[in-house]
C-alpha cells in the first residue's frame, strides 16, 4: 500500500519541468500554530520545518496534492484539438462522482490488478487517469524489539540519484447534492497499488504503481483506455536503483513535518 510520501516540489517547478498548465491557484501562506509567536518561528530550526506549502515529509491521506492529467480545453472533449498536460491539486482519497458524501478518505489507494472491476474507480479508470509526483514513500514493517514486543518500523524508498517518481492514480469529479453550480467541484484522486518486486518485498508485499515516463502519453490519454500491461506490477530493473532506508518513527505522527524525517537510522 501507500499511505504516506514525501515531495519537495512546487506547482510552478513542475509545471516548468513538464511544459505543462500550471490549474494550481495560489494560496495565502498558512498561518503560525496559536501557541508560536513570530519570533518563535523566525527562530526555528530550519532543517525541520518544510520552506513552503507544497514541501511535506509527511503526505497523508486527505491532504490536498499535486496530480499531472491531460486534458482537453473544457467543452472540447471529442474535438479534433489534442490534450494538453496540466498541473492540478486534489484531495488524497478519491470521492466516486455518485457518493453522497465525502467521507473519510478510505478510497486513498486501489488495488491495480481489480481496479476496472470496482464501482468506485470503473468511470476513472476509462477517462480519467492522473499521475502523483513524489520524492517517495514510506511503509512499515513489522519487527520484533529488544522486550520481545511486535512494533512496526518506517522506511522510505526513494530513487539513489534523487530523481523524482510519478506513479499511477485515479482521479474523479464530486458535487454535493443541490450544490451552487458557480461552485468549482471537488477534485480527488487514488494511488494505485501492486505487488512489490525485488528488494521492495523484504519491507511490505504492495507497492505504489510506477509509472514509467515513456507510458505517460498512453497512461494520460483522455480518450483512450490504457493497455492493460500498464496495471501490472513493474519489471525489477525499474526499481533497481530505488535506496531503502530505516527512519525515525516520528514519521508515524502525521504532525511532524521536516527533512529530518527522511534521515537514516543509525544502524
Amino acid at each position: 500500500m501507500c499511505g504516506r510520501y514525501a515531495v519537495t516540489t512546487d506547482p510552478a517547478k513542475l509545471a516548468a519541468e513538464l511544459d505543462a498548465a500550471n490549474e494550481v491557484p495560489d494560496l495565502p501562506a498558512p498561518e503560525p500554530p496559536a501557541q508560536q509567536t513570530l519570533d518563535d518561528v523566525a527562530a526555528a530550526d530550519e532543517d525541520k520545518a518544510p520552506r513552503s506549502r507544497w514541501e511535506n515529509y509527511n503526505v497523508a491521506p486527505t491532504t490536498t496534492i499535486l496530480t499531472v492529467v491531460d486534458r482537453h480545453s473544457h467543452g472540447a472533449e471529442g474535438a479534433e484539438e489534442d490534450p494538453t498536460r496540466r498541473i492540478r491539486a486534489m484531495r488524497w482519497g478519491l470521492v466516486p462522482s455518485w457518493a453522497k458524501e465525502i467521507g473519510k478518505g478510505s478510497l486513498f489507494n486501489a488495488r491495480a490488478e481489480t481496479v476496472s472491476t470496482k464501482a468506485s474507480f470503473r468511470s476513472s479508470v476509462k477517462s480519467k487517469r492522473c499521475l502523483i509526483p513524489m520524492d517517495g514513500w514510506y511503509e512499515w514493517r513489522k519487527a520484533t524489539g529488544d522486550d520481545g514486543k511486535q512494533r512496526k518500523v518506517p522506511y522510505f524508498m526513494s530513487p539513489a540519484d534523487h530523481t523524482r517518481l510519478f506513479m499511477a492514480g485515479l482521479w474523479s469529479v464530486w458535487r454535493p447534492k443541490d450544490a451552487d453550480p458557480s461552485e468549482p467541484p471537488l477534485l480527488s484522486c487514488t494511488i494505485l497499488t501492486t505487488d512489490s518486486v525485488g528488494r521492495l518485498r523484504e519491507v511490505h508485499d504492495r507497492m505504489p504503481l510506477i509509472m514509467p515516463v515513456q507510458w505517460w502519453p498512453e497512461w494520460l490519454d483522455p480518450d483512450a483506455p490504457a493497455p492493460a500491461e500498464f496495471f501490472a506490477p513493474p519489471v525489477p530493473e525499474l526499481v533497481d536503483d530505488i535506496e531503502i532506508r530505516e527512519v525515525s518513527p516520528l514519521v508515524n505522527r502525521v504532525a511532524n513535518n521536516g527533512p529530518h524525517l527522511l534521515d537514516p537510522v543509525a544502524t
